[in-house]
C-alpha cells in the first residue's frame, strides 16, 4: 500500500486516496467534504468520463434527438444554435441519459445492442479516467498547489478490473497513486439504497457477460420480448442484482489493494481529522 503503517498515513504531507463503493454511501460527501476544506484536491472520475472520454457521444445524441424536430434541425445544420452538455460533479444526468435503458421505445428504451454499445464505450471512458488518477495527482501538485488529493471514483470500478490478479493493470496504476479506501455497506444499506434506486431508476454499468446474462434472465422469467421490456423495470430489477454481484469484488479490492471502512462510520464524520483518524484505524486493521 501507499503507506506502510498508520503512522505513515497520519504523518504523510501529502495524503492521497481513492474512495470507492456502491454510489449512494458517501464518496462524494467525504470527497467536497475534504474540497471544502481549501488543502484537497476532489478528481471525480465519473466527470471525467463525461466530459474527457464521453462528452463527444453525448452531445451526438443531443444532436441526433434535435434533428427529428424540423425546427431545430434547420438551425442546428445552419450552424445557428449550439448544443452542449452541462455536465457537472454534482449533475451527472447527461452521461446516464446517454447510457440509456434498453427496452420498449415507447417507453423511452433503446435497441438492446445498441445499449450494449454504448455500455463498451462507458468501460474504455471508465479505464482510461481512473487511469487519468495519476494524471491529476501530478496536476493538483504541480499545477494547483494542493497537499492532498481525493479521487471519487464510479461506483462501477470493480467492473474494470479483476481483483484477485496481482497484475491488473488498472489497479497497480491507481495504487501506484492513491490508497484506495472502500466504504462497505452492509444489508441494511443495500435495502435503502434499492428504495431510494427504485423512486428514479438510472442507467448502470455492468460487464458485458453479466449483463447478456441478465438480459436473456429478465426476458425469460418475465415471458417478455425485448422490444416489450419495460426500460425502468428491467434497469431497477438489474439494479438488485448488481449490488449483490459487486459486493464480492469490493471486498476482494480491498483486501487486495487497499483498505475497508464502514458506511456507518461515515455517517459520524464531522471533518477531515476524522476522516484521518477512520482511515488510520484501518491501515492498522489491515497491517
Amino acid at each position: 500500500m501507499l503507506y506502510d503503517s498508520a503512522k505513515d498515513w497520519i504523518d504523510a504531507p501529502h495524503k492521497r486516496i481513492a474512495l470507492f463503493g456502491m454510489s449512494g454511501l458517501g464518496k462524494t460527501y467525504l470527497s467536497e467534504m475534504l474540497r471544502g476544506t481549501g488543502d484537497w484536491f476532489h478528481y471525480s472520475v465519473d466527470f471525467r468520463i463525461g466530459t474527457r472520454y464521453m462528452g463527444e457521444h453525448i452531445v451526438d445524441n443531443f444532436k441526433r434527438e434535435a434533428m427529428r424536430n424540423p425546427f431545430l434541425s434547420k438551425l442546428l445544420k445552419s450552424d445557428s444554435i449550439y448544443i452542449a452538455s452541462n455536465i457537472s460533479f454534482n449533475n451527472l444526468d447527461p452521461l446516464s441519459t446517454y447510457l440509456g435503458k434498453p427496452g420498449n421505445p415507447d417507453k423511452g428504451g433503446i435497441p438492446f445492442e445498441e445499449y450494449i454499445k454504448r455500455q463498451r464505450q462507458h468501460h474504455a471512458a471508465e479505464v482510461a479516467a481512473t487511469l487519468d488518477s495519476d494524471l491529476f495527482v501530478t496536476k493538483a501538485f504541480d499545477i494547483y498547489g494542493y497537499d492532498h488529493f481525493v479521487a471519487d471514483t464510479s461506483g462501477s470500478i470493480c467492473e474494470i478490473v479483476e481483483p484477485d490478479a496481482p497484475n491488473d493493470p488498472v489497479l497497480l496504476a491507481l495504487t501506484d497513486a492513491v490508497l484506495p479506501v472502500w466504504i462497505r455497506g452492509d444489508q441494511s444499506h443495500r435495502d435503502e439504497l434499492v428504495k431510494r434506486f427504485s423512486k428514479a431508476p438510472k442507467p448502470m454499468y455492468y460487464r458485458e457477460e453479466f449483463l447478456r446474462a441478465k438480459w436473456a434472465e429478465y426476458l425469460a422469467s418475465h415471458d417478455v420480448a425485448e422490444r416489450d421490456v419495460d426500460p425502468d423495470d428491467f434497469i431497477l430489477w438489474g439494479y438488485q442484482e448488481l449490488l449483490d454481484h459487486r459486493m464480492p469484488l469490493y471486498r476482494s479490492m480491498a483486501e487486495n489493494w487497499g483498505v475497508t471502512i464502514d458506511a456507518d462510520e461515515v455517517r459520524d464524520i464531522r471533518d477531515e481529522q476524522d476522516l484521518t483518524q477512520l482511515i488510520a484505524t484501518a491501515i492498522d486493521r489491515k497491517t
